[in-house]
């Protein structure tokens, strides 16, 4: 029977293609690691390994071998884990995906649940909606955070943030100054918009088509930063979550336009697929933003704007203090 030492000596082996390289990185000797190749060979009556002029190579058999034992190997580091979760002590690689909008806050929310738990590693996959569902059903992540939860896949959706979403446009644009501004007024400009598949696009085609409107596509552009510029640059106005104009909204670079009603709040979720049983590391993630997310999200904006955001119907009514 195979031992795991044995196991592991063979990956790093087949990894490096190397008993020397192999040797050095396990901190035995080149003999050892010889005998190790060896016994696994008389173990299944095969040869694994076979020498060449600069190396080894796998033999087809041991290229089989190799593919069963990086699975083992795996689900040995992911049980070893999960037993260090389930006693308190978490640790492990926790794949996050994110929508493109969540990157103003979100590296701050994964340094502070990573500096409560420094064995904690994350892999964060950042991408428009689509993608990131598509990853979710797709099992290569573990966890999801975005502003509208799949209608089309079974998971498990927890709201941990508002998520405070407005019209802006540059304050030297004509709309800022509009006394009876309305979304019929607004939508005979040529809005920023996000590309299809994003879930701001989606949103705001909603609300026009909600209100009976034609939405007019000013430009479609890929990402939030590159809507920013134009907009800040008097190109037109643009539908944005102020998580990702916070900044150029403080230095008058933008501002919220006088539309009534016009300061939506959305919520961020947390997601996972349901039908899955979850790692416990994304599970104590979840808690700790369905504890802590709001707050900690807050943290980025100034007091008098976090408290208007959190009253609900008061931030609609509070939006010119934005500008």
């Amino acid at each position: 029977m195979a031992s795991l030492r044995q196991l592991q000596t063979f990956n790093t082996v087949a990894r490096l293609g190397n008993v020397t390289l192999a040797a050095d990185e396990l901190h035995i000797s080149q003999s050892a690691v010889s005998v190790q190749i060896g016994e696994l060979e008389d173990t299944f009556k095969i040869k694994l390994v076979a020498r060449t002029g600069r190396g080894v190579r796998l033999t087809d058999a041991g290229e089989m071998f190799n593919r069963y034992v990086d699975r083992m190997l795996t689900l040995w580091a992911e049980a070893g884990d999960e037993m260090s979760t389930l006693a308190g002590d978490f640790s492990g690689t926790l794949r996050v995906g994110a929508v493109t909008t969540t990157d103003g806050f979100l590296p701050r929310l994964l340094v502070t649940f990573a500096s409560e738990n420094p064995k904690v590693k994350f892999k964060l996959h950042v991408d428009k909606r689509d993608a990131i569902v598509r990853s979710l059903a797709m099992h290569e992540i573990d966890i999801a955070v975005m502003g509208q939860p799949p209608n089309d896949l079974h998971v498990a959706a927890a709201p941990f943030a508002k998520n405070p979403v407005a019209f802006v446009a540059s304050p030297n644009h004509p709309l800022m100054s509009h006394k009876d501004l309305t979304l019929a007024v607004l939508a005979e400009s040529r809005l920023l918009v996000r590309e299809p598949g994003s879930g701001t696009r989606a949103t705001v085609e909603r609300l026009f088509k909600e209100a009976g409107l034609r939405l007019r596509i000013g430009s479609e552009l890929s990402g939030n930063e590159a809507i920013k510029q134009m907009c800040a640059a008097g190109f037109g106005p643009a539908y944005l979550s102020l998580h990702t104009c916070i900044h150029e909204i403080k230095a008058s670079l933008l501002g919220v336009l006088p539309l009534p009603n016009n300061l939506f709040l959305r919520e961020w979720f947390v997601v996972r697929l349901f039908a899955n049983k979850a790692p416990p590391l994304a599970l104590a993630f979840e808690r700790f933003l369905s504890d802590r997310g709001q707050s900690e999200v807050a943290k980025q904006f100034p007091s008098d704007w976090t408290n208007s955001f959190l009253r609900g119907s008061g931030a609609i009514a509070e939006t010119k203090m934005l500008k």
